[in-house]
């Protein structure tokens, strides 16, 4: 066999297409967008070893936009087939953690490329259209950020391995990082594409085996996903992808001796209820599990008296209703001073009510459906609760409508209260509340802010006055784990802003870091002396 340190290839952020009218790439996506919407319904099933399985419970995915039309059916599983999944990790797990590093690298680079090419029109149109994004949210996120993911991933984990302690003479320190005792058991959500493959993607690169549940509106895309493993050459049963329903899955998982990790991205109130099962069945498991998990935000945006109106209110716009506002990232509360509030709101307003909604498919709609009808019914809900308060006004928006798809205007409410309903609850749709501040009170209300919601995943400041920048990133440290200056509290993009959040947004394992990457390992210390001793006096014990 060949010896040698291997250099990967420097990873570079993947260029995103325009796809402005004309181009090639926007003509292809959409052929291929309108030849899967128009395609006999498939049926995708669970990814279990070598097989694929199918079962007689089939449940339909329709595009959000267009609920009534139904583009496939995947296939409902139970507590079998998850034990089958378990079992099929575990007997990958030999071959596949004993594979040098630089051959699973390969397969994720190899994924990268293909995702660069041949794969990126069909990724990027099966989230178009079981998740309703449209054309440029889709190849931020279906495209572009799995393959930094795979690309930045693979460098990372060269930095891992090269971490090694010193020697001093006659010694020779080592560090052997080598896979978790067990399997992986990763929980994505429907929201980005992207986030399924890595949450995959991260552990399997350093060696372990996975158990993926992909949330039920996402499973349309991550066959996608699969079918892309598969081409890079990832072996059978080291990521196994099971449809089973989340608690029906749970008993089984959390409950078996070799549960090594979770790595999750969903609700703050799930991810919480995981740990506290995690933690009751301690004395069940071989090891302590890793528990890695990205939750719940209730982003923020703040402007000083010093800042530019048009730059505050195209924060607000972009920020809040790229993707309907289902993002981690989204911006759903903002402070903004009274010295400019008239001229943001003007300009806000203006571009909220400019914003087309409809269908992925005409790429001159900025806002599409929201996922289903449960985010739907909820969403609507807090529309009707401002409505319901006068200590609340709705200064555009508010309207809703689910007769074809699952379609909200992007709202935008103004409170009186600063610890109203909608200025501290999550709600993940295009719902922005803001609060209108005195404009020399910025110390105060940025008190204010950091104390009136549990999480702390983005936030952003804008402001001309460096002593105002610098004082809200000190009093903020705590309130955001992706904080922004002058921008959008969105964004974040791999190898440049590595993303997570601490409090309730979860446990700031940063993915698209090094730092994520050792969580899926477990440290070795190997220490050689050449020369051992032969006697065991010590100078100090002469007389």
């Amino acid at each position: 066999m060949s010896n040698a340190f291997y250099t990967v290839p420097t990873a570079v952020n993947e260029p995103i297409k325009s796809y402005a009218p004309g181009s090639p790439e926007r003509t292809a996506l959409l052929s291929v967008y309108k030849e899967m919407y128009a395609q006999k319904p498939i049926d995708v099933p669970m990814y279990i070893g070598d097989e694929e399985v199918r079962t007689a419970q089939k449940i339909e995915m329709s595009p959000p936009h267009d609920h009534k039309h139904v583009i496939g059916h995947f296939n409902r599983g139970n507590a079998g087939h998850v034990e089958k999944a378990i079992e099929s990790a575990l007997a990958a797990k030999d071959a596949w953690s004993s594979l040098p590093w630089e051959q699973r690298a390969a397969i994720f680079l190899k994924a990268a490329d293909l995702l660069a090419g041949p794969f990126r029109e069909r990724m990027n149109a099966a989230t178009m259209l079981a998740q309703s994004k449209n054309v440029f949210q889709a190849e931020i996120d279906a495209a572009c950020e799995m393959i930094d993911f795979f690309r930045f991933n693979v460098q990372y984990m060269t930095q891992v391995y090269k971490e090694q302690p010193e020697s001093l003479p006659g010694v020779w320190n080592r560090l052997e990082y080598r896979p978790l005792e067990g399997f992986v058991f990763a929980v994505t959500p429907f929201n980005f594409t992207s986030i399924a493959a890595n949450l995959c993607a991260a552990p399997a690169m350093m060696g372990n085996v996975i158990v993926w549940k992909p949330a039920d509106s996402q499973v349309y895309s991550a066959q996608v996903i699969m079918d892309l493993f598969k081409a890079a050459g990832l072996p059978d049963g080291v990521i196994n992808m099971v449809t089973v329903d989340g608690p029906e899955a749970g008993e089984v998982i959390f409950k078996h001796k070799l549960f090594s990790a979770l790595h999750f991205t969903g609700s703050t109130g799930v991810f919480r209820q995981l740990w506290k099962t995690i933690g009751n069945n301690l004395d069940m498991y071989r090891s302590y599990p890793r528990i890695v998990g990205e939750t719940g935000g209730k982003d923020f945006i703040i402007a000083h008296k010093s800042a530019n109106a048009a730059e505050v209110a195209t924060a607000l716009s972009r920020g809040s209703f790229e993707f309907q506002g289902q993002k981690c990232s989204a911006a759903s509360r903002g402070y903004v001073p009274s010295n400019i509030w008239a001229e943001v709101k003007s300009i806000l307003v203006e571009q909220v009510s400019s914003f087309k909604m409809g269908s992925p498919e005409d790429n001159t709609n900025f806002i599409n459906a929201v996922i289903d009808e449960r985010a739907f019914d909820k969403i609507s809900s807090y529309i009707t609760y401002c409505k319901d308060h006068k200590d609340a006004e709705i200064i555009v928006g508010g309207e809703f409508d689910k007769s074809k798809g699952y379609f909200i205007s992007p709202t935008v409410v103004v409170t009186t209260d600063p610890k109203f309903r909608t200025m501290s609850e999550e709600i993940f749709g295009p719902v922005l509340t803001i609060y209108v501040y005195e404009a020399d009170a910025f110390e105060a209300t940025l008190d204010l802010l950091d104390e009136t919601s549990e999480y702390a995943l983005t936030g952003s400041i804008l402001s001309q006055d460096r002593y105002a920048i610098e004082l809200a990133t000190k009093k903020l440290e705590n309130a955001a784990g992706n904080f922004y200056i002058n921008d959008k509290c969105t964004g974040a993009v791999v190898g440049q802003q590595p993303f997570g959040g601490a409090r309730g947004s979860g446990t700031n394992d940063k993915a698209g870091a090094a730092m994520n990457l050792l969580r899926w390992v477990q440290a070795r210390t190997i220490k050689e002396t050449f020369v051992p001793a032969t006697d065991y006096h010590y100078p100090f014990l002469q007389e």
